[in-house]
């Protein structure tokens, strides 16, 4: 093991409490760090209680305090534009007092910082990318992203690594590895790390959901614009056509994409649906626990193909047949899964796969669910995944030195 370094975390969404998608892996991802002795300054938006949360997690909280950031904010993606560059100036503040060993960035908007604080203050840069968080503009209307400006943005976001000569990158996904190195950043650089989950947060259900009752479709998340698209909207409508007793929960915040996609649904006849609202992530896996089918009904676009998507992973883990669509990142891992059945990029093909499992007597997949379940939980617990991303980061440290 290493001597202790000082590490400088940079990200743009607030630290704690996680806000969804890939700003859970943070809290892992610094807690192997400090659990390995490291001195880690976590540089970030403004959050409740930094004081209590700082000595919680054994850190050292510098605030971004200009402006809310995260994910519901107001005007968000002109903040985020905004943010690399106060955020770069903060940690160039606090290096006059400390010096760091290590940059170690969380998603690509924190990434340019970093690159940039790698010149000027001489120290090795790790860039970790969760997603390709460009590549998801692509579904979003053209009055809104035009396309050529997605694309733009895309690569540039892809040549963050090469731009700044980055000494080592993590990334969630094969298919994100792909596309770093097609644009010239050697393999050998990359750690993909994938995406994971809190096993103690998502047990294996030990009880079925009585056959007596209609039956539920489950999807949670945060649910942007790609996550309930005309995809979700067709499968829904052919679900209920045939099965019209069953019921859709929505697990999660009630975005704008959201109450767009129910208000839209309300159309369709005999459709029921139950949005709980805000759920705290501990209590997510009871309301998985009692459905029957869980769903990712994804829009393609580059970056749905680059994410390794958290709720096929829990799904999977508390023992939930699973419909996705055909992503790249997951369908590589779980083509041989039991568990999982992946659709076309179609809706009705998408409500085919959820009818073929609502069909399915429990006693034809029961037994295949112990076995899935271990497999996440031994590969994709985020316990073993920080590991290898802190033991990855360590080495390009060390080497850089």
């Amino acid at each position: 093991m290493p001597s202790s370094l000082r590490i400088a975390f940079l990200t743009h969404e607030p630290f704690y409490p996680p806000s969804g998608g890939g700003s859970a892996e943070a809290l892992y991802l610094v807690h192997e760090m400090t659990r390995r002795g490291h001195e880690v300054h976590v540089f970030g938006p403004q959050i409740p209680d930094a004081d209590t949360v700082a000595e919680r997690f054994g850190i050292r909280f510098h605030e971004f305090k200009k402006w809310p950031m995260g994910r519901y904010a107001r005007l968000r993606n002109f903040k985020y534009l905004a943010y690399p560059f106060f955020l770069e100036r903060m940690v160039l503040t606090a290096a006059e007092a400390t010096k760091f060993d290590l940059i170690f960035s969380q998603h690509a908007i924190s990434a340019v910082a970093a690159g940039k604080l790698k010149a000027k203050i001489r120290v090795p840069v790790v860039m970790n990318f969760p997603d390709l968080l460009t590549g998801f503009m692509e579904t979003w209307p053209s009055y809104i992203a035009p396309k050529p400006v997605v694309r733009a943005l895309m690569r540039y976001e892809i040549s963050l690594p090469v731009r700044y000569g980055v000494d080592g990158v993590c990334a969630i996904s094969d298919e994100f590895v792909e596309r770093l190195a097609a644009r010239g950043y050697p393999r050998a650089k990359i750690c993909p790390i994938y995406y994971g989950y809190d096993a103690a947060a998502f047990p294996m259900r030990t009880e079925l959901p009585p056959a007596n009752r209609p039956p539920v479709v489950v999807m949670h998340g945060s649910f942007d614009a790609h996550h309930l698209g005309q995809i979700a909207f067709e499968a829904v409508k052919h679900v209920v056509s045939k099965r019209p007793e069953t019921i859709f929960r929505f697990i999660g915040r009630r975005t704008a994409g959201l109450d767009k996609f129910l208000q839209r649904a309300q159309a369709i006849p005999d459709f029921k649906h139950e949005a709980t609202g805000f759920t705290p992530y501990a209590e997510v896996s009871r309301l998985l626990a009692s459905a029957n089918v869980g769903i990712v009904p994804y829009e393609e676009s580059a970056g749905t193909h680059c994410a390794f998507v958290a709720k096929i992973v829990e799904y999977v883990a508390t023992g939930l047949p699973t419909v996705c669509t055909p992503l790249r990142s997951v369908q590589g891992y779980f083509k041989n899964d039991p568990l999982v059945k992946f659709s076309n990029f179609a809706g009705r093909d998408f409500g085919e796969k959820i009818l073929a499992w609502l069909a399915t007597p429990p006693e034809r997949f029961q037994p295949c669910v112990e076995t899935s379940a271990a497999r996440i939980q031994h590969e994709l617990d985020w316990r073993p995944l920080c590991e290898k991303a802190i033991d990855f980061a360590e080495k390009v440290q060390a080497a850089a030195r």
